[in-house]
């Protein structure tokens, strides 16, 4: 693997979600806290943001070129041509209190996210899934949840509560979980999003724990790779052979000393590894 490399410095508050966008050759990610949409071009260095309507948790591309959003309130979808959001599916309106985190779309096309409680005090976190236009809660009862991720076979799905610094895996079949149980816990910072490779292995952002973790698919821990920011949020496989980590951070619950310490946070990293990712799916609308 290559050495972390700054891509770019914008110091994002909670900066999430990388996802590759194989069709415009950029990475899409967020800042949830500044309420940010941003695109990085990953062959011209180019850099663009949106305003979101509220906090945005994610932006994953769909099949006719739009991004769908999970903005604070509900599912949005996203004209990167016009720089419009526009409302497509209210989400937990029984669930004020919460806020829409990670998400991940399945190779079925269906969309798979999670909530939680934006003051990370109550555990009315969920996991949903969104396919069809149909909204179906799937899993209930957690304090900050990040992901989902799937394995290369389709039978395994990841699932977090960060807050518990717990890794549940799930039997998967036909768009339907079973089984929860726990896969790992980690011990350096709190796992934060997840993404895997072609190889099965789940990488997982460290929330404080200064890095990415790699986890075997029987759960054993493989060790990290090291970014010179604590709050490493997640790492996605992006580009043409999917060999090079996107990897967002961010600077939330960093004291001013901590920040002086940490000039990078919140910055956009990269770096090369040698196992590829798998393909970005696409929304099916």
């Amino acid at each position: 693997m290559s050495e972390p490399e700054l891509v770019w410095d914008l110091k994002a508050e909670l900066g999430e979600g990388p996802a590759w966008d194989a069709r415009r050759r950029c990475v899409w990610f967020v800042d949830i806290k500044g309420r940010r949409l941003h695109q990085y071009g990953v062959e011209t260095g180019s850099q663009a943001s949106w305003d979101a309507p509220d906090q945005i948790g994610f932006a994953l591309p769909a099949e006719d070129g739009s991004l769908i959003c999970g903005v604070r309130g509900g599912l949005y979808r996203f004209d990167p041509d016009t720089g419009r959001f526009d409302m497509v599916d209210h989400v937990e309106r029984d669930r004020p209190q919460n806020r829409i985190n990670d998400g991940f779309v399945a190779p079925d096309g269906a969309l798979w996210f999670g909530t939680m409680d934006d003051s990370e005090q109550g555990r009315s976190g969920a996991l949903y899934r969104w396919k069809n236009g149909e909204l179906a809660l799937m899993d209930d009862g957690y304090a900050i949840t990040n992901g989902p991720a799937l394995s290369p076979d389709c039978r395994t799905l990841y699932h977090h509560d960060t807050a518990d610094r717990t890794i549940f895996a799930f039997d998967y079949a036909k768009g339907e979980i079973s089984g929860k149980r726990v896969f790992a816990v980690t011990e350096e910072g709190h796992c934060d999003g997840p993404s895997v490779d072609s190889d099965g292995v789940l990488h997982v952002g460290l929330f404080g724990g200064w890095g990415v973790a790699r986890f075997s698919p029987d759960g054993g821990y493989l060790g990290k790779y090291e970014l010179p920011v604590s709050a490493v949020t997640k790492a996605a496989f992006c580009g043409e052979d999917l060999k090079t980590l996107y990897c967002t951070t961010a600077w939330l619950h960093q004291s001013p000393e901590e920040r002086e310490a940490q000039p990078l946070a919140g910055g956009l990293f990269r770096l090369r590894v040698d196992t590829p990712g798998l393909p970005q799916a696409l929304i099916r609308l």
